[in-house]
């Protein structure tokens, strides 16, 4: 015979499941967690994943100044590019990289990486294709998964669709910390290519190519063999570690182009009395962007705050060490530094 408290806890179990949680089914998709994310620890990592906190004990030896360097971001409705190809694997990579990036432009080498995951209900294959995306970044950038949560939210998303968001810690030195201070007049702007539309512009891009368009994410994109929807998955790079194999002394200030675009995302690390002047036409702008710009009428001036433009990435060195930077960055000098008031000019 059962007793009263077994059957209360099983009757709850129940109720809950039918009001849209199903607590079972969340413990078996979290059961597979730390198989997948302790390819992502060493020994700074204390304990298992499930706790109420991650742990993670930092070796600052070598450093004299250690500053610790935090951002949180999210992929935003490139989301709905998965949901329509039933194709996750890559939503993972995509944000551990975005928030890598953020902090990198400040110098920082990332520690360790939290996520959060929040769906109509969890699936266990898509909860584990994020789940690998997220360990394969955060191994190829030397971060440790130390935690995260999920969340059944039946009532606030659509049936199969989901959000997710992470959060980054770094270090970095004191004395090599990257505030655009040492940007003076004269210096070079070097792009670093993009692998598309990265994580931004996906509201405008949908409704220009797919709800205007109507082009089928099966399709090849006009011009391309690759399909609309394997376009616009495509993985958003990591730039530290190039950005962190420069010389020291080289990189004077760096900027992710992310929602902005060029022209909002560079004064950021601008001083008052500058303006960057970019050249457009020092680099081929992908085809997605042009296609996008040509069906859509959008202004050339907003594609370049909306889109990365084929820029992920841009680094601000010395004349002197810009064309060996380049070389390392596989970059393109794409613009200087001129007098100005924090202001970006671009020359089309």
């Amino acid at each position: 015979m059962k007793s009263a408290k077994g059957t209360t806890k099983k009757q709850g179990q129940k109720a809950y499941a039918a009001a849209g949680v199903d607590v079972d089914l969340g413990n078996e998709v979290k059961g597979g967690i730390q198989e997948i994310v302790s390819a992502t620890h060493g020994p700074e990592v204390l304990g298992r994943i499930g706790g109420f906190g991650g742990l993670f004990r930092p070796d600052f030896r070598g450093m004299k100044d250690p500053v610790l360097v935090s951002s949180v971001d999210g992929v935003g409705t490139k989301l709905k590019i998965a949901f329509a190809t039933g194709r996750h694997d890559t939503i993972g990579q995509d944000l551990v990289n975005h928030c890598v990036n953020d902090i990198a432009v400040i110098g920082a080498k990332p520690l360790f990486f939290l996520d959060y995951l929040a769906a109509e209900k969890l699936e266990p294959a898509v909860f584990r294709q994020i789940l690998k995306g997220f360990a394969k970044a955060c191994r190829e950038a030397g971060c440790a998964i130390v935690g995260g949560e999920t969340a059944q939210m039946p009532g606030m998303y659509r049936k199969g669709e989901y959000d997710v968001a992470g959060c980054i810690v770094g270090v970095v030195d004191g004395k090599k910390l990257l505030d655009g201070s040492k940007v003076r007049v004269g210096d070079i702007l070097l792009g670093m290519p993009s692998n598309g539309l990265h994580t931004n512009g996906y509201s405008l891009a949908r409704k220009v190519l797919i709800e205007k368009g109507k082009l089928p994410l099966d399709a090849p994109v006009p011009g391309s063999r690759v399909s609309l929807g394997a376009e616009l998955l495509r993985v958003h790079k990591n730039y530290q570690p190039a950005l962190a194999a420069l010389p020291d002394g080289w990189l004077k200030a760096a900027a992710h182009i992310t929602g902005g675009g060029l022209i909002d995302n560079l004064p950021r690390v601008l001083p008052k009395n500058t303006d960057a002047v970019i050249e457009a036409k020092r680099w081929k702008v992908p085809a997605i962007f042009r296609l996008i710009g040509e069906m859509g009428k959008v202004d050339p001036m907003e594609m370049y705050q909306v889109f990365n433009m084929g820029i992920g990435m841009v680094a601000v060195v010395s004349p002197e060490n810009a064309a060996e930077a380049a070389a390392q960055l596989g970059a393109k000098p794409i613009g200087t530094i001129g007098e100005g008031s924090g202001k970006v000019e671009i020359l089309l």
